[in-house]
């Protein structure tokens, strides 16, 4: 009989007592609990469900997007537009405000899903042992103190301290992001620091049973489980918002104080001038509503939009639209080793043979003669090949295939002539598995491969050639430099049988074996990796790895891709991080380059004390552990090949081929979209600011008002349009990659933007007020020279502003097709203003001589070669 008792999970170190301790805290037995028992812990711990909170229903999201200031400003701008009676105005504003609105609730609802997918990562059912008999139950159902029947290919329903374990292998690569199954046991763990990876008795909720089976007690469900724990972060953790987002939320603000004060200026200004009380109010509106750059949204829309379609193209798949500007923005790229910035294939890179320590290359190494180490390789191993070709199995039996295969050792053919007449499995004790094989002339031989200090233990010496040599130092000296090179050394050995056992035995087969040599193996970097972190550091960007792996392979990993300086350089463990006070962690942060054995807390710890030193951080993840540190990144990247689905659902960004140089081509493309929409920001205020200007400087040189209310809102369509949104498809200046990034601080109007605002608009009015001057003297035709001025004048602009070169020498007068076919469709359209009779009559405006338009252009392109100019002295 149990008894129930509460207990607190998480300050429990269950892997480090013992399974009669385990027992006796939760008040169980190895007869499991009783019906009874079960149903009174169900109401005391609640259901084995990862929960749901209150969610966001979708009327709530969508309102949610009107909410933005800038948004906002564009709704009262479409009324005021209404209510002069500019419906072409009103119905563009309300589409670019519809169109943000369905954007942004498709990406918010879709978000929504994360918690979802958690919910989802357990099997519906498992095998539960209760009233000392076993019983199919609903895994929601599973309470502390069950004991649960693992085999393989099993969900684990619930956390669980292992109490029998047959070879039992998980696969917890969705939890930690560990790319090879665990090998698990029952045995106490003494360290009550251990890492997550290296609890090796306790098997957690939402892992797959790879191989063999078990019984585990069950030690916590639902949301005080691992996974619950991840959900739970990841139900607390909020998206931060762009650099963009921030920049324009601070910029609609200011926009909206600095119109009214505009349009109260002139619209006072006029009044006391003697201007009609009507003209002047219709004015003042006209010109707020001009004021507006309406086309903002609409443009960062399409921005971001081609920047996602062209990323798609590369294997860079935006979730979330807003995220392709923030690449731009990176400072820190913190990437998973396996798979990202590693090939995920096992490799034998080095052979200790015949007393020499050598490196494998492909097609290389190749024996001459008869070679047992290779055949061990080839026969001692369970890798197979399917019918396509290719090699299944476990990765490191893969690893061992290959190499072998690359040799000239085909396990396939060679079966054949040396057939297994037994075998002895691998386990976690032993740490070795055996195979035992028919050679010629009817001798028997055993082929034992394993751990190397195993083999060392029960060896009579190591088989160089044809002699034995029994002094095992130098072996041992080549095991310890292998190891210190990060890799994962295998040994293998053999020994003659006189007879095939009828049962065979460790004691009798393992003992008193001939080494024949060692084996190294890594996971190798990506060729392409090296050259893309070049690419990283030339940008100003730190590359950070961080991983679950082994301290000595991560380190390896690290200083051979770049990542780690080993001499000015850190590189820390979970456990020393765990040790690390907050603000001690702050302090060195930006001094650490790679993280070995990192839990999932810590990559979320690393993320925020990153942030905390205003650094802009993208974060590379595939298992469920990373996705609350994905959801926190500044720009969170989930593997699309090997990614979990609640990674994915988390992330910013999927990357469609696992690749560390996909995010390096990325950050360019976010880069060239934050130069374009900068560029758009200083051609679409500085037009406006020309517009506003123009109208509040004319009278002070006693000019009357150069531009009608329709005349005003002409222009603002015009360039607010096809140019504006042309400026998107700019190609990316040529050095966009040897610059460091760009202040995550640093808001809109830096590096000169503002500055180029105020003299361009200025230098744009000028030449419109000069024309007027000019036109009013010769007796021309004043106003519609002005409205030409002023609308082509900003057209010239757009040429200029599109490239921080010199235009015109540098290479890029045709590099942005669309702009060009833009700025003739406005010239056409302004053309057709000054005669086409009907449009004369709309927009009062009269067709001009050949002398009058030669003078309207002359002045337009004061801008374009003022802006040129710009150039030259900045650049000097």
């Amino acid at each position: 009989m149990t008894k129930n008792t509460e207990y607190k999970n998480f300050h429990q170190p269950w892997f480090s007592y013992s399974l009669k301790t385990c027992f006796d805290r939760l008040g169980s037995s190895p007869d499991g609990l009783t019906t009874q028992d079960a149903g009174s812990r169900i109401k005391q711990h609640g259901t084995n469900e990862i929960k749901r909170t209150e969610r966001r229903t979708p009327l709530r999201i969508l309102l949610y997007q009107f909410a933005d200031t800038m948004i906002l400003i564009l709704i009262v701008a479409a009324i005021i537009a209404g209510l002069l009676g500019e419906m072409i105005d009103t119905i563009a504003i309300l589409v670019i405000v519809v169109l943000n609105a369905i954007i942004g609730f498709s990406q918010e609802y879709r978000a929504e899903k994360t918690i979802e997918a958690l919910r989802k990562m357990a099997e519906p059912f498992a095998m539960v042992k209760r009233n000392n008999k076993m019983e199919r139950v609903a895994a929601s159902m599973i309470v502390p103190g069950d004991i649960i029947i693992l085999e393989t290919g099993n969900i684990a329903p619930a956390d669980m301290r292992l109490i029998e374990s047959i070879n039992l292998k998980v696969d917890e690569s969705a939890l930690t992001g560990e790319s090879m199954p665990v090998e698990k046991d029952t045995q106490t763990i003494q360290d009550r620091r251990a890492d997550l990876t290296d609890r090796t008795n306790i098997v957690y909720k939402g892992t797959v049973i790879a191989a063999g089976r078990g019984t585990g007690l069950v030690i916590a469900t639902g949301m005080t489980t691992e996974l619950g724990k991840i959900a739970a972060m990841l139900e607390g953790e909020k998206e931060i918002k762009t650099p963009l987002q921030r920049r324009l939320t601070t910029f609609s603000r200011k926009l909206a104080v600095a119109l009214l004060v505009i349009c109260t200026v002139v619209f006072v200004s006029g009044l006391l001038r003697g201007e009609q009380l009507s003209l002047m109010l219709l004015t003042a509106v006209s010109l707020a509503v001009a004021a507006i750059p309406e086309a903002l949204p609409a443009v960062i829309t399409v921005s971001l939009a081609l920047g996602a379609r062209k990323l798609a193209q590369n294997n860079a798949l935006m979730r979330k639209l807003s995220a392709v500007e923030t690449l731009g923005s990176v400072t820190y790229i913190c990437s998973d080793k396996t798979g990202t910035l590693t090939q995920n294939r096992m490799t034998v890179t080095a052979l200790y043979r015949n007393g020499k320590l050598s490196e494998v290359t492909t097609g290389e190494n190749k024996p001459k003669e008869h070679d047992h180490l290779y055949l061990a390789l080839a026969l001692s191993n369970d890798a197979t090949v399917d019918k396509d070709n290719n090699i299944i199995g476990d990765p490191t039996e893969i690893a061992l295939y290959t190499a072998a295969r690359d040799a000239g050792y085909d396990k396939e053919k060679l079966i054949q002539q040396y057939p297994r007449l037994g075998e002895i499995p691998f386990d976690s004790e032993r740490k070795c598995m055996t195979t035992i094989h028919r050679m010629p002339e009817a001798k028997i031989v055993s082929y034992t491969k394993g751990a190397v200090e195993t083999l060392i233990a029960n060896a009579q010496g190591v088989l160089i050639r044809d002699t034995v040599e029994l002094d095992l130092e130098p072996l041992e000296k080549a095991h310890r430099k292998m190891t210190a090179n990060g890799l994962r050394v295998l040994g293998v050995a053999m020994k003659r049988l006189k007879k095939v056992p009828e049962q065979p035995l460790p004691d009798q087969i393992e003992h008193d074996v001939l080494i024949l040599g060692l084996v190294g193996m890594i996971d190798p970097p990506r060729p392409e990796v090296h050259d893309a972190i070049e690419t990283c550091k030339n940008a100003g960007i730190t590359p950070v790895m961080v991983t679950g792996d082994h301290p000595l392979m991560a380190r390896v990993i690290a200083q051979r891709l770049g990542i780690l300086q080993p001499e000015s350089q850190k590189m820390i463990t979970g456990k020393d991080l765990a040790l690390m006070s907050h603000n001690n962690f702050v302090r060195d942060v930006e001094n650490i380059r790679a993280y070995a054995r990192a839990a999932p807390d810590q990559k979320l710890k690393i993320i925020k004390a990153l942030q905390d030193k205003n650094q802009f951080v993208a974060m590379t993840g595939d298992g469920v552990n990373d996705a609350p540190a994905l959801k926190r990144a500044d720009i969170g990247i989930a593997m699309g090949i090997t990614g979990t689905q609640v990674s994915k659902e988390a992330a910013h960004m999927i990357l469609l081929d696992d690749n560390f140089a996909t995010i390096v081509r990325a950050v360019k493309e976010g880069r060239r979209i934050f130069n374009n929409i900068r560029k758009f920001i200083k051609f679409i205020l500085s037009c406006n600011f020309a517009e506003i200007a123009t109208i509040f400087l004319a009278p002070f040189f006693g000019l009357p008002i150069p531009l009608l209310p329709i005349q005003i809102l002409w222009i603002n369509l015009v360039t607010d349009s096809l140019p504006a949104l042309a400026l998107a498809a700019q190609p990316p200046e040529k050095d966009v990659m040897q610059r460091p990034p760009r202040d995550p601080q640093e808001g809109l109007f830096a590096r000169g933007t503002g500055l180029y605002i105020l003299i361009a608009g200025l230098i744009m009015a000028g030449s419109a007020l000069g024309m007027q001057v000019l036109a009013i003297r010769t007796g021309r035709s004043w106003q519609t020279m002005v409205f030409s001025v002023l609308c082509l004048s900003q057209m010239a602009n757009a040429l200029s502003v599109r490239s921080e070169r010199i235009v015109l020498t540098g290479g890029t007068m045709f590099a942005n097709r669309y702009l060009l076919g833009a700025v003739v469709i406005a010239v056409g359209l302004q053309m057709a203003t000054i005669y086409i009779p009907f449009m004369n009559t709309i927009f009062r405006t009269q067709p001009l001589g050949i002398a009058d338009l030669s003078l309207v252009f002359g002045f337009s392109v004061i801008i374009f070669f003022c802006a040129e100019l710009w150039k030259i002295l900045r650049n000097n």
